[in-house]
């Protein structure tokens, strides 16, 4: 145990002096600059740059140049970095990862310090470490959400836009001023990459990827097919919105019937930990063989197992996708 305590202890120290070193930015010109050789770079990736560009450059993913080149090997340290960046949360994957590793060394050393339990102690540092990335998974979702909920409005402008006579690139740009954030600020750089010299396709399959819902691929693909096959596009985007405003009110009328089953399984789950520091609180030596003999160790460990596929059972019965 104390060999334990003293390796956490050593990897919480690095971890803060790392996340030290990490904490200057970039300046928001050399943000701009950063973004749009990054579209560039998604359309290579996807093998269709009509430019006949070749960009070369290594993606920075942490300040720390030590821990840049180890996550620059990995594949998953990109795709951590666009999921980051589509939370809206201006950080890099290698502070993130910090982070997660001081929180997840502290919560261990203050629980083991604590309770004395190797089990628990873990625990707590797992659920310490997955901190940071619950909170961009929150931040993502809830971006999301408003995204699709002014989504259609977007398409409103961009087809009175094109009623009016203006270019579609034109239109983008309307839209990026007109709205809020976060439609504003995907339409604006949408715009801005087909402005930087990208063609619209390649820009538009790039919105795809910063924000990957189902209606944002419908609005891609309409807009593709009708460059190539032609039509009447303001009335494409027209059916295009009054589709997405029927999903978003379909979506709330499911979520006003499942929420009493919702309530319950909110319940259900916070139900046995409450009870557990109650019985805690009234009668300690009632729960103390859990806390001090083997057999409860693993009991506790095995409840949290139980806990844990309980949650996820009851999220997939309530969630219902539309």
């Amino acid at each position: 145990m104390a060999i334990l305590v003293a390796i956490f202890t050593g990897l919480a120290v690095l971890a803060i002096i790392l996340l030290f070193f990490m904490m200057g930015t970039g300046t928001p010109h050399e943000e701009i600059v950063r973004k749009r050789f990054e579209a560039v770079q998604r359309a290579e990736r996807r093998g269709d740059l009509s430019l006949g560009l070749q960009l070369v450059r290594d993606e920075l993913l942490s300040d720390v140049p030590a821990l840049n080149k180890l996550l620059v090997r990995w594949d998953w340290a990109a795709r951590l970095q666009s999921y980051i960046e589509q939370s809206g949360v201006r950080s890099k994957p290698g502070k993130i990862l910090l982070l997660s590793l001081v929180l997840a060394a502290g919560a261990y050393l203050v629980v083991a310090a604590l309770l004395h339990i190797f089990w628990v102690a873990l625990a707590a540092g797992i659920m310490g470490g997955a901190i940071p990335m619950s909170v961009v998974a929150f931040k993502r979702n809830r971006r999301f959400k408003l995204f699709e909920k002014h989504f259609p409005e977007a398409l409103d402008l961009l087809s009175r836009a094109v009623r009016a006579g203006h270019a579609i690139t034109t239109g983008l740009e309307m839209v990026s001023k007109e709205l809020q954030e976060p439609v504003s600020g995907e339409f604006r750089e949408t715009f801005e990459e087909q402005n930087f010299g990208l063609p619209l396709r390649d820009a538009l399959l790039n919105f795809t990827e910063r924000v990957p819902l189902l209606d944002v691929r419908f609005f891609v693909t309409a807009m593709l097919i009708q460059k190539e096959t032609g039509g009447n596009l303001a009335e494409i985007l027209d059916n295009l919105a009054r589709v997405i405003r029927d999903r978003f009110r379909i979506r709330g009328d499911v979520r006003t019937r499942t929420a009493q089953g919702r309530m319950t399984a909110g319940i259900l789950i916070a139900l046995p930990p409450i009870m557990m520091f109650l019985l805690n609180s009234v009668n300690p030596t009632y729960m103390k063989p859990l806390f001090q003999e083997s057999l409860g160790h693993w009991m506790l460990l095995l409840a949290g197992v139980l806990q844990v596929v309980g949650s996820i059972l009851l999220w997939k019965i309530v969630h219902i996708e539309v």
